[in-house]
């Protein structure tokens, strides 16, 4: 149902209504209607399709990502992202370092691994 949702959500913000999408796509308001409900799903080329058309990240509307605003700027964290995230949090020391300067402490990582 993720997908659905996603695909509705980027339709409002784009400005479009499912009848403007659906003669986007070249399909009836009714299989958007299907598409964002969940009861149909969208071929792999209506697919691609809605990615152009809706500007999205095809993360997003699979919900293979989290959105979050950092500085009034939207930022997309896709699950690998937070999973790094997490296992930092584990290592106090490790995050904290990374978190007052990480640059540094990447550079000196990535140094390290050469």
């Amino acid at each position: 149902m993720v997908i659905g949702e996603r695909i509705k959500q980027a339709r409002i913000n784009q400005g479009l209504t499912q009848e403007d999408l659906g003669k986007a796509l070249n399909v009836s308001k009714v299989s958007i209607c299907g598409y964002e409900k969940g009861t149909r799903t969208p071929t792999m080329e209506n697919f691609m399709k809605l990615i152009e058309i809706l500007e999205c990240d095809p993360n997003y509307l699979l919900g293979r990502d989290i959105e979050a605003k950092v500085e009034n700027k939207k930022v997309t964290l896709l699950k690998e992202d937070i999973k790094i995230i997490r296992e930092l949090k584990k290592h106090n020391e490790l995050y904290y370092k990374i978190i007052s300067d990480p640059v540094r402490t990447i550079e000196l990582i990535r140094r390290r691994i050469k």
